[in-house]
């Protein structure tokens, strides 16, 4: 090979490089903190354990799916917690009302939806920011959750309702199976997709993209459209699993959904972000908050703990972006 050939394969090896840290160091830090949990702390890797960290993960990794997409697309939404909140309470009111489990899930849902659809003709059509819009319709949506349940846990007596948080399918909680196939599904859908295609579109270059024939507006409608709809299904899981709908639950969890696909490795900027990233990040938050339970550190340290790995995910996403 000549001195030319060498100079060029240099710049083209440390650029490979990139990518694959890029790509694949979190999810690698993941499995080495699972190892490292496996080794130093007891019964970590217990069947019991195992099973409470797998349905750890499933909220967080549902509405993480579609988080990916809104960051990817250059925002963000924080009114998740309140739908999650919400499409639990709706659907515990409207299943005591009725006794009907389809109908109770479809209104969730569809108050998901809406709320999504809501947030994004508003930041779209109107032009508002995403903190300012999604800021609001967190408040509204967790006071509409407060004024449906009376402020107040609703209890469910369908049986049929439990399959969606307490169920199995051949031993594999239906929460894990649900996060699975989300994973699977926004996978594809951002990487073999026209729409997951516009959606790094618009986050990587927004003018570039209307230049290029992507209509803007109704890609970020459907983003939050859809974001909504499957922040309710998180909530219907969650439900499921507490056996009520709760108007309470959920705070902050917005956050810990952006820092699980912030610290996996989803541009803040927009234009960068891939399902393995998310995948990485909910994994490193779920085993370390379970690792700290079970060596029983105070409730006020784990907050400092979360925190922290939220601001070191912020500064290296700035550092990648320099």
């Amino acid at each position: 090979m000549s001195a030319q050939q060498n100079a060029l394969a240099a710049p083209r090896q440390g650029l490979n490089l990139r990518r694959f840290l890029d790509d694949w160091v979190m999810l690698l830090a993941a499995i080495g903190i699972f190892a490292l949990s496996a080794i130093f702390i007891d019964n970590f890797l217990s069947p019991l354990n195992m099973r409470g960290l797998g349905l750890a993960i499933s909220t967080v990794g549902i509405a993480a799916c579609t988080m990916l997409f809104c960051l990817a697309s250059g925002h963000f939404d924080l009114s998740v917690g309140s739908v999650i909140a919400c499409a639990g309470v709706v659907a515990a009111v409207v299943m005591r009302d009725t006794e009907s489990v389809f109908l109770g899930v479809s209104a969730a849902l569809a108050m998901g939806l809406v709320v999504g659809l809501i947030n994004g003709i508003v930041i779209a059509k109107l032009r508002i920011n995403a903190l300012i819009a999604t800021l609001a319709t967190m408040q509204i949506v967790r006071g509409l959750a407060y004024i449906f349940s009376n402020g107040k846990a609703v209890g469910v007596m369908q049986e049929g309702f439990f399959l969606f948080g307490n169920g199995s399918l051949f031993g594999v909680p239906v929460p894990i199976l649900i996060t699975i196939v989300c994973f699977a599904f926004f996978g594809w859908l951002l990487n073999y997709t026209t729409y997951g295609r516009n959606t790094m579109a618009i986050g990587g270059n927004q003018e570039a993209a209307l230049l290029a024939g992507v209509n803007v507006d109704r890609t970020k409608i459907i983003i939050f459209a859809v974001h909504g709809l499957i922040g309710a299904l998180a909530g219907v899981v969650l439900a499921s699993r507490m056996t009520s709908g709760q108007p309470m639950i959920g705070q902050g969890f917005e956050l810990t959904v952006i820092s699980a696909c912030v610290l996996g490795g989803v541009s803040l900027s927009g234009g960068i972000g891939m399902i393995r990233h998310v995948i990485a990040g909910v994994l490193i938050l779920a085993i370390i908050e379970n690792a700290m339970n079970l060596k029983n550190i105070d409730t006020f340290y784990q907050y400092v703990i979360r925190g922290t790995i939220l601001l070191l995910a912020v500064i290296i996403d700035r550092l990648k972006q320099r």
